[in-house]
C-alpha cells in the first residue's frame, strides 16, 4: 500500500503541473520489479486524463538510406557502421506519395519522412517539399519530416511548403553525448529543434534508451524534453545492430523499459510519449503495457530495421480496449 500511494502521488504531483525531482524520477527507474502494474497503474491515470485511451498511430519512410557522414555509434547508416544496409539517394517523389498511401492504409495519422545524412542539401530540400505539397493536397495525413540538421531558412521552408512536425532528438544526455556522436553536438540538436518551433512547426524529440547511460542522466533527458517543450517525444530503445559501435550494448530489459515510459510519461504529462525503435526487440512481450504510459507508436518498419505486423498492432490496440485516433499530430 505505501508503495501505491508513492506512485498515486507522483501522478497526481504530474496533472498539478509540478516537476518530479530527481531523486522522485530515479524512484521510479530503480523501484521492484513487484510494482510494475502498480506504477503502470498511476502512469496510465496521467495518460488518461490527457488522451483517454486514444492511440495515435505513425509511419516511417526511409527516404534517403545510408550514405551518411556523421558518427552516430547507434546507427547502421553511420560512416563507421560495417552493417548491410541498403545504400540509396533522395526517394522520388511517386515513391514518398505512395509511402503515404500506405500510411493511411495503416489507420497511421502521421507520415514522417526521413533522410540520413547531416542535413538536406538544397536539391533534397525542394524534392522533400515538392512531395509534402501533393499529399497535403490530396491526403488528410499529417507530415512530420526528419531531414537532421537545419540550416539557414530551410524551417520557414519546410513550414511554408505544409509541414507539420520536424523530428530531430536529443538521444542522450548532454553529458553522455561525446561518447556516442562527435561529429555534431548536443547543442547543435537542441538549436535545430528551437529553429522549428520559430518557425511554427511542432517539435519532435526524443531519445534512445539503452547506449551507456545512468538512470541520472535518464531522469535529466526528460527534463531537457521537458524544458525543450516538444510536443511529440519517442522513446526509442537500443536495437544494437551488428556492424555498428555499440553492438555488443545488449538489450534494454522489458519491465525496466516500462519504467521509461513511466517516468516521461510524469516528467513530460501532457505531451505525445511514443514507444518507438527497438519496442519489438526490447519489450517483446510486454508491448501492450507500453500503452499505458505512452499513447502513440510506429506502425510497420523502422528506417533500417524491421517492426512487427501491422496487424498486430492494430489487435493490441484493440485488445487492450483502446482505439486509434486517425488523423492526429
Amino acid at each position: 500500500m505505501e508503495n501505491d500511494l508513492q506512485w498515486q502521488l507522483l501522478a497526481q504531483k504530474a496533472l498539478s503541473g509540478d516537476c518530479l525531482t530527481v531523486e522522485e524520477g530515479l524512484a521510479v527507474l530503480e523501484s521492484d520489479n513487484d510494482q510494475i502494474l502498480l506504477l503502470m497503474q498511476a502512469a496510465f491515470q496521467v495518460r488518461k486524463h490527457f488522451y483517454g485511451k486514444k492511440v495515435k498511430l505513425n509511419m516511417i519512410i526511409n527516404a534517403k538510406s545510408g550514405l551518411c557522414p556523421e558518427d552516430c555509434g547507434y546507427c547502421s547508416q553511420s560512416i563507421v557502421s560495417t552493417a548491410p544496409v541498403e545504400k540509396y539517394s533522395l526517394l522520388d517523389k511517386e515513391t514518398i506519395l505512395a509511402g503515404a498511401r500506405e500510411a493511411m492504409a495503416r489507420k497511421a495519422g502521421t507520415y514522417c519522412i526521413v533522410s540520413s545524412g547531416k542535413g538536406p542539401t538544397e536539391k533534397e530540400l525542394d524534392q522533400v517539399m515538392e512531395a509534402v505539397k501533393e499529399i497535403r493536397a490530396t491526403m488528410p495525413l499529417k507530415i512530420c519530416a526528419c531531414l537532421g540538421i537545419l540550416k539557414g531558412d530551410q524551417a520557414g521552408r519546410l513550414a511554408a511548403a505544409g509541414v507539420h512536425r520536424y523530428n530531430h532528438n536529443l538521444n542522450t544526455s548532454k553529458e553522455n553525448y561525446p561518447s556516442i556522436t562527435t561529429t555534431h553536438t548536443y547543442d547543435q540538436r537542441v538549436e535545430t529543434v528551437e529553429k522549428v518551433k520559430t518557425h511554427g512547426m511542432s517539435p519532435c524529440s526524443g531519445v534512445i534508451i539503452g547506449m551507456g547511460e545512468t538512470n541520472r542522466e535518464i531522469v535529466k533527458m526528460a527534463y531537457a524534453l521537458r524544458e525543450l517543450d516538444a510536443d511529440s517525444i519517442p522513446i526509442n530503445f537500443l536495437n544494437a545492430i551488428p556492424g555498428t559501435p555499440l553492438e555488443q550494448s545488449g538489450r534494454t530489459p522489458a519491465i525496466q523499459a516500462l519504467k521509461v515510459l513511466a517516468l516521461f510519461r510524469f516528467i513530460c504529462p501532457s505531451k505525445e510519449i511514443r514507444v518507438a525503435g527497438g519496442r519489438e526487440v526490447n519489450l517483446r512481450t510486454l508491448q501492450p503495457l507500453s500503452l499505458y504510459a505512452a499513447n502513440s507508436l510506429f506502425v510497420g518498419d523502422y528506417l533500417t530495421t524491421e517492426g512487427q505486423d501491422v496487424s498486430a498492432d492494430h489487435q493490441i490496440i484493440e485488445d487492450l480496449g483502446f482505439e486509434i485516433e486517425l488523423n492526429a499530430l
